[in-house]
């Protein structure tokens, strides 16, 4: 089960995202926005994350307007490691060598063709391990307090 999450600025990459998951019959949780009406992303950042935290889902996707300030939000939630992509190569190697749990988009910046090959890559690949393992532990050292 995919987590899908977005504010105003995301919500229609959103919805296009949704047609493509049911096409490749992918299950999802939308945990909204359900209009383009304005509304903060943090919220719906850190419903749809915690959602992957507890186990609910396996990963998120997430959009606002440029992708950034959902990611920051996304990345405050304990055990989410999330990652604003735009491009193939960022969304492939951020799910081979760091374990990514969250793809963040924008809707002003990524056109829906584009963000749709992104999480079908984003989604497919899976984590390299090996040396990179070290690496996200030394991440999930830091979010615990933790000096390295």
């Amino acid at each position: 089960m995919i987590a899908l999450g977005a504010d105003h600025g995301g919500y229609l990459l959103k919805e296009e995202i949704k047609k493509f998951l049911d096409e490749k019959g992918v299950e999802y949780k939308d945990f909204g926005t359900f209009t383009p009406e304005s509304v903060d992303y943090a919220a719906i950042a850190q419903r749809t994350c915690m959602s992957v935290v507890n186990g609910e889902c396996e990963k998120a996707v997430l959009c606002c307007g440029t992708g950034i300030g959902i990611s920051m939000a996304a990345n405050k939630v304990k055990g989410i490691r999330a990652a604003c992509c735009s491009d193939y190569f960022s969304a492939k190697y951020t799910r081979l060598h760091n374990d990514a749990n969250a793809l963040c988009m924008g809707g002003r910046v990524v056109g829906a063709g584009l963000a749709c090959e992104l999480v079908d890559i984003f989604l497919n690949t899976e984590f390299e391990g090996g040396r990179h393992q070290r690496r996200i532990d030394q991440i999930s050292a830091i979010e615990n307090g933790e000096i390295l």
